[in-house]
């Protein structure tokens, strides 16, 4: 019986032995877009079941948020924006490999409308009207964060003065807050991305076009501190290949690769 047991303890003691010993996962850290939280973690699942070596970390914010945490040293392998301003910054700094920048997507920026439509919004001209008659709570993002910025300039197209819509308008770190406001009833309105409103279940009553805000284009890059480069870039290509692609259409985005 000793023997037995002994047996067994030893057994366990060279299993361990050989989990310890066994090599480590590289850690790459994500920085992407908030816009990216459902797509990028239904990603994760199947690079890293192909990738037993690779443990992927994201953060997800608003993408000013994020270029401030690269620039104040956060550690970041890749980085991709919900619009080129942000990438610019970084890529003036010297921060990004510009090499491995490409432009990775693209998504539309959307109207939609808290549950009953209780402004009587149906598109944008109507939202135009709304807020000039100062009869609607328009949910938006800040004006650090890109969808914010694209929203600024939907304003300028319908010659809407911001200042003067104050108590018209609640304002969201991130898109992900917008998007809450809407489903909450927090706000009449609120524009977000295409691809938000479909994870939210919300249906837009409203497309922005390029005329309005312009292209809304993700671009991504390695970046030039990247602890682990070549993994980084691996999953970078990764994610413009047919598997990851499907994964980003079926929301709403279009892949440019």
């Amino acid at each position: 019986m000793k023997k037995t047991v002994t047996l067994i303890l030893t057994l366990a003691m060279l299993f361990t032995l050989a989990a310890c010993g066994g090599k480590a996962k590289t850690q790459v850290n994500v920085f992407a877009a908030a816009s990216m939280t459902e797509t990028l973690t239904e990603i994760e699942k199947k690079y890293e079941a192909a990738h037993s070596d690779i443990d992927l970390v994201f953060t997800f914010d608003s993408s000013g948020t994020l270029k401030t945490q690269i620039e104040e040293g956060a550690p970041c392998d890749l980085f991709i924006s919900a619009a080129p301003k942000q990438m610019d910054q970084l890529q003036e700094l010297g921060m990004v490999d510009v090499d491995t920048r490409i432009k990775l997507l693209e998504n539309r920026v959307v109207l939609c409308v808290a549950e009953g439509n209780p402004a009587e919004v149906n598109n944008f001209d109507d939202l135009a009207h709304v807020l000039k008659a100062g009869n609607v709570l328009l949910a938006l993002g800040n004006a650090d964060v890109p969808v914010g910025q694209y929203t600024q300039k939907i304003f300028a197209y319908f010659g809407l003065d911001e200042d003067a819509m104050v108590t018209c308008l609640t304002y969201g770190s991130n898109v992900k807050e917008v998007t809450t406001a809407v489903l909450e009833g927090t706000a009449d309105c609120g524009i977000i991305y295409a691809t938000d409103a479909y994870s939210a279940g919300l249906t837009p009553v409203d497309t922005a076009t390029d005329d309005m805000c312009g292209a809304v284009i993700y671009p991504i890059a390695v970046l030039s501190n990247a602890q682990h480069p070549e993994e980084a870039q691996d999953f970078l290509f990764y994610l413009t290949e047919a598997e990851a692609s499907a994964i980003f259409e079926k929301v709403g985005f279009t892949p440019f690769g």
